[in-house]
């Protein structure tokens, strides 16, 4: 619920803070004391559109403020304020406030969070439920309607739901298996050609890479081939570096012991016979794997035309072409059981079809017998109201199989007819802005509505009633605010009565400054404000008389 409301100069009001509580709440005060000025405040803060003439004259810039604690945060504001990544920490109270600059910019933020305006419009349907003279939102919109009978009748929407989006599941698998297998279908030909082709081709992962390697190998040989016959040649035959090298060694291994340096001698000598024998080796061996055949040559060469040619007619890289190949075989394969798997897809949607159209009829069924039920029982509360020729229906309309959807198969309205005789037109379309007033109230009191916004603001619904018709209309917003808050602005003085906080708005001069200031009265002060909107400018003591017994009958 709102807590609190800080203003800072917007319009007259240079700065105010009020506090709520729950129950009913009345503002009251002289016309033009600026109470609009309050609904715009907190339209700002609501989203409404930034206005630089509500920034008071002189001024370069205004705020509005609220704030609203809740035992639990509404999964609808949860949602939002995750959506937008918009950290509030459990019971801490959500702060929402709209700074204006006189040129027309604006800036929104939640608990001192930067957020988009457009988030506030979002966030309002939770947080304040305001019905005006021309109110269009609220239960004036059609598009509310379903769920206020839904909820009124108990009926599980939310299972209706459910079996929809099951159902929309089930033809969206139903659809892309038959849209699969149509096209493999048609393709299956090609398939057929394609995967013989690659079949052929038998290629294999890494096998470019392996093949681009021992080309490249043979043809380094090719190229180093003078050279390591040249070695070969050093190394081979019994004058070669190497032969001498050893016979070197066995003529200083029969004097070695003559003497210590020809010991060393033949240590570093069997090093080199040793490191020789080595090199001997790897060049015999690299010999062997430089080794150029330019049939085998011709063969790698063959076999990596054959593989990218094809890689390229299949529009891929070497490596996946066995992975196209298996996709082929796939599709193939999904040919042959695409029937079967078609039929299950239709068996599972034809049910979920018939899920979907019993709990949809079902609850048709109960938006029916409920709608019958608000009809009554707003009839009932037409008459207190001086709502006597009019009359109430709702409207539950079903609509044709293309329009169902996840809220059922019906169209829901409310209508009401102002005159005897006359037909019936949708809520907003009366002429009285007063009537359209009361026969909101008249329809929330019926509807003892649970889940909406969390205030309820009535602006002037008693306006040109009065007597028994206004004592009624308090009846019915002390009804409403017992379970929760709401706030009426009014020129009633029955209505005012009934407020469990009264609020007086005021306008005063001094020299060319206008200011509006907005007050908590007492008990007293009540008194003396109920007796002032009996009687006029001059309060007499009847008027005060009265107010005491409007007072005492609360």
């Amino acid at each position: 619920m709102l807590t609190r409301l800080s203003i800072r100069n917007i319009v007259l009001i240079e700065a105010l803070d009020l506090d709520f509580a729950r129950g009913l709440g009345v503002l009251t005060g002289e016309t033009g004391a600026g109470k609009s000025i309050l609904l715009d405040a907190l339209g700002l803060v609501l989203g409404n559109r930034a206005d630089s003439g509500l920034v008071r004259a002189g001024e370069e810039r205004a705020s509005a403020t609220a704030s609203f604690e809740f035992a639990a945060l509404p999964r609808g504001i949860a949602a939002l304020l995750g959506d937008a990544e918009v950290e509030i920490e459990p019971g801490e109270p959500l702060i929402v406030k709209r700074q204006l600059k006189s040129d027309g910019g604006s800036k929104a933020f939640i608990n001192d969070q930067p957020v988009g305006v457009a988030l506030l419009r979002e966030l309002a349907g939770f947080l304040v439920e305001l019905h005006g003279q021309h109110d269009d939102r609220g239960l004036v919109n059609p598009r509310g309607h379903r769920l206020l009978l839904d909820r009124y009748a108990r009926a599980d929407a939310a299972g209706v739901e459910a079996a929809w989006r099951t159902w929309r599941a089930a033809e969206d698998a139903l659809a892309d298996a038959r849209a699969r297998v149509a096209q493999a279908s048609a393709d299956q030909d090609l398939l057929l050609a394609h995967l013989a082709e690659l079949t052929a081709v038998a290629p294999e992962a890494g096998e470019e890479e392996e093949l681009a390697e021992a080309r490249a190998t043979m043809q380094k040989g090719e190229r180093l081939s003078g050279d390591l016959a040249d070695l070969q040649h050093l190394w081979a035959g019994s004058d070669s570096a190497l032969a001498n090298l050893r016979t070197a060694a066995r003529k200083l291994d029969r004097i070695a012991a003559e003497h210590p340096l020809l010991a060393e001698a033949l240590e570093a000598l069997d090093r080199a016979v040793i490191e020789a024998s080595e090199a001997e080796d790897r060049i015999a061996r690299a010999v062997d794997v430089l080794a150029h055949d330019p049939q085998a040559l011709d063969r790698i060469e063959t076999r990596l035309f054959e593989l990218r040619a094809a890689a390229r007619k299949h529009g891929c890289q070497v490596d996946d072409l066995p992975e196209r190949m298996a996709a082929m075989r796939t599709a193939l394969d999904a040919i042959e059981g695409g029937e079967a798997e078609i039929a299950g897809l239709e068996k599972a949607a034809q049910l979920a079809a018939l899920d979907y159209g019993a709990k949809a009829e079902s609850l048709s069924v109960s938006r029916v017998e409920a709608a019958q039920r608000l009809d009554k029982a707003v009839a009932a509360e037409l008459a207190p109201l001086k709502l006597d020729a009019a009359r109430f229906r709702t409207a539950v309309l079903r609509l044709p199989e293309e329009r169902w959807g996840p809220s059922g198969m019906d169209a829901v309205e409310f209508l009401i007819a102002t005159n005897p005789g006359a037909d019936f037109a949708p809520l907003g379309k009366i002429a009285s802005g007063g009537e359209l007033s009361r026969f909101i109230l008249a329809l929330k009191v019926a509807l003892a509505e649970e889940g909406g916004a969390a205030t309820v603001i009535f602006d002037e619904i008693d306006r040109g009633v009065g007597g028994a018709v206004a004592s009624a209309i308090g009846d019915r917003l002390s009804r409403l605010a017992s379970g929760g808050q709401l706030l009426a602005v009014t020129h009633s003085p029955q209505v005012a009565a009934r407020g469990g906080q009264h609020y007086v708005i005021a306008k005063s001069s001094e020299g060319t400054v206008t200011r509006t200031s907005v007050s908590l009265l007492d008990s007293a002060g009540r008194q003396e404000e109920i007796a002032r909107m009996l009687s006029g400018a001059e309060i007499t003591p009847e008027a005060r008389a009265q107010a005491d017994r409007l007072l005492e009958r609360v």
